[in-house]
């Protein structure tokens, strides 16, 4: 089948998918988007012309679908080199090695888990091997025993009484209680068994909301020397009458511990000040801001003015993580849907768009831990006090706009600020990995078909939520780490995958890879090698644009 015709079928069964017009896709306040038409425009370097609203466009919709939530925060053995760079200009040679450094570590740590796994599987079979040489052996001396007794059996039925691992592990004294099935069934059963015993040990499965002490299992972990250490840093520099942002950000870079996060994330955002003793007044003005605001607009959310953008809003919360019970209970909806009707109202260059709802998860999560130790995937936050809650409503009122501030041009009409960012994805990949831009031409996969989920919700659709917010910990320390790093780590996110996407040999293959890839799994070490990736971008391209320009 030609692409055209694979294209045609990709975009027409992923449509029926997704109800509603364009406006459900991205938003009340824009008028209809094509993706293909814009990438084509783009190309030819074209503005593109306005929509008209007498006459929507039919929409070109991406295949939607949720990623498993939890948090995590960074571990690794070299960042300590690398954040302490982060804020300096510094030769590139220096910084090229570092970040090589960053990824040959992490390279020498999936080959010794390799080996340890291997060990493990030898020493597992021949385990397996003695404990059936002891029951051969122990089932010769049962029969003999039952011989010596008088207990006459045939041999049919004395095969029978040798210990089955078909049958629980209980000795079949008769045929009747044999397995039924022939030899080759048994055979197969017993082949079956054996792969199972031979397969590596698989790790814990990662709970949807890991505790933030922990990227991996819902335990709580003892707090290794290393990380013990960083949070005595952090502490140390949180405690003093004017905290030193730069050192903060530096300290930040590769990690913030779950028990500082919060304070940090105020102080990296600008919501709180540095000087510690105005932060207790600046939190209360704010929040009592934020209420008045409540007070002043929410009750026009069914004027016929903001009717569409509350409906809009209201359509999108339940969508919001919606494996987490979380996010589906009703006082956390509402919460979500106060937060984005008021943002909305206070910015009408833009409104609300799709996408925006998900930017207040990582936010909420982070000031919700602020009151509580246990898993918060269940949690209701009923058992809250009222107070705690209404703290948690405004500060993530505020940091989310303070986030938007800095890409609201993703957002306006037309969303230029993301169609400048996919463009220049384009030139970026095609620079450093020249097989993968290539090979996306030859199938006729434009980047804007994929990389535009990528650019309005910050990846949050791609990565597991205990990622997200140990990507945004860097995001704060960076400057203009969401307006401007970001981009690098969509180019070192799109080459991760170079492989499995050279090995796709058509449009629709490409299309349902890159939008389903397979990050259920990943935690602070992936996180690490891409956040290291993309800092080596950063300084071989940031300063040198024409590096990339063909």
């Amino acid at each position: 089948m030609s692409n055209d015709g694979n294209k045609k079928q990709f975009w027409k069964r992923n449509a029926a998918k997704v109800p509603g017009s364009i406006q459900h896709v991205y938003g009340a306040q824009h008028p209809p988007f094509d993706p293909l038409l814009h990438a084509n425009l783009i190309k030819a370097g074209n503005r593109p012309p306005p929509a008209t609203p007498g006459k929507p466009k039919k929409a070109t919709t991406f295949q939607e679908f949720e990623s498993i939530t939890s948090d995590a925060w960074d571990v690794g053995d070299d960042d300590d080199e690398l954040l302490a760079m982060a804020a300096q200009n510094l030769n590139i040679d220096v910084v090229m090695e570092t970040a090589n450094k960053v990824i040959e570590n992490h390279s020498k740590q999936q080959e010794k888990q390799r080996q340890d796994d291997t060990t493990e599987l030898e020493q597992r079979e021949e385990d397996t091997q003695e404990e059936a040489a002891e029951d051969e052996e122990e089932d010769e001396d049962d029969e003999e025993d039952r011989v010596g007794e008088g207990d006459v059996t045939s041999p049919d039925v004395s095969f029978a009484s040798q210990s089955s691992p078909y049958t629980d592990g209980r000795l079949v004294k008769s045929q009747s209680e044999a397995p039924i099935g022939s030899p080759k069934d048994a055979a197969g059963e017993h082949a079956a068994l054996h792969r199972q015993r031979s397969l590596p040990h698989r790790p814990p499965l990662i709970p949807l909301v890991a505790r933030m002490a922990d990227q991996n299992t819902s335990g709580t972990p003892a707090m290794t020397e290393r990380e013990a250490s960083r949070l005595d840093k952090f502490k140390q520099l949180l405690a003093g009458p004017n905290t030193e942002l730069e050192e903060l950000r530096k300290l930040s870079w590769s990690g913030i511990p779950r028990q500082v996060r919060p304070i940090t994330w105020k102080l990296l955002s600008g919501y709180l000040p540095a000087n510690a003793e105005r932060r207790e007044s600046v939190l209360q003005r704010k929040r009592q801001e934020y209420f008045g605001f409540i007070q002043q607009y929410y009750d026009s959310r069914n004027d016929e003015h903001h009717q569409d953008t509350y409906r809009q809003i209201h359509i999108d919360i339940p969508r919001t993580n919606p494996l987490i019970p979380l996010f589906q209970q009703a006082s956390v909806q509402e919460i979500f849907e106060r937060i984005l009707f008021i943002w909305a109202i206070r910015h009408p260059a833009s409104g609300y768009v799709q996408g925006i709802n998900d930017l207040v998860t990582p936010f909420f999560v982070v000031y919700v831990f602020e009151y509580i130790e246990e898993e918060v995937e269940n949690f209701d936050v009923s058992s809250l006090q009222e107070e705690a809650l209404r703290n948690i409503e405004a500060d993530s009122f505020w940091c989310m706009s303070k986030l938007l501030d800095g890409i609201q041009d993703n957002y306006t009409f037309a969303q230029p600020g993301i169609q400048r960012k996919v463009k220049a994805l384009e030139e970026l990949v095609s620079r450093i990995d020249e097989s993968v831009h290539r090979h996306m031409q030859q199938y006729e996969v434009e980047y804007l078909q994929f990389a535009f989920r990528w650019m309005n919700n910050l990846l949050m659709r791609e990565l597991p939520l205990r990622c997200t917010i140990r990507l945004w910990d860097t995001y704060q320390a960076e400057p203009e780490g969401f307006s401007h790093f970001h981009l690098y780590v969509c180019a070192a996110f799109l080459v991760r995958w170079r492989k499995e996407i050279l090995e796709e040999r058509d449009f629709q293959g490409l299309m349902i890879l890159l939008q389903n890839l397979p990050t259920m799994h990943w935690g602070n070490e992936e996180v690490s090698v891409l956040l290291a990736e993309a800092y080596r971008l950063k300084f071989a391209f940031a300063d040198a644009p024409n590096h990339y320009k063909r």
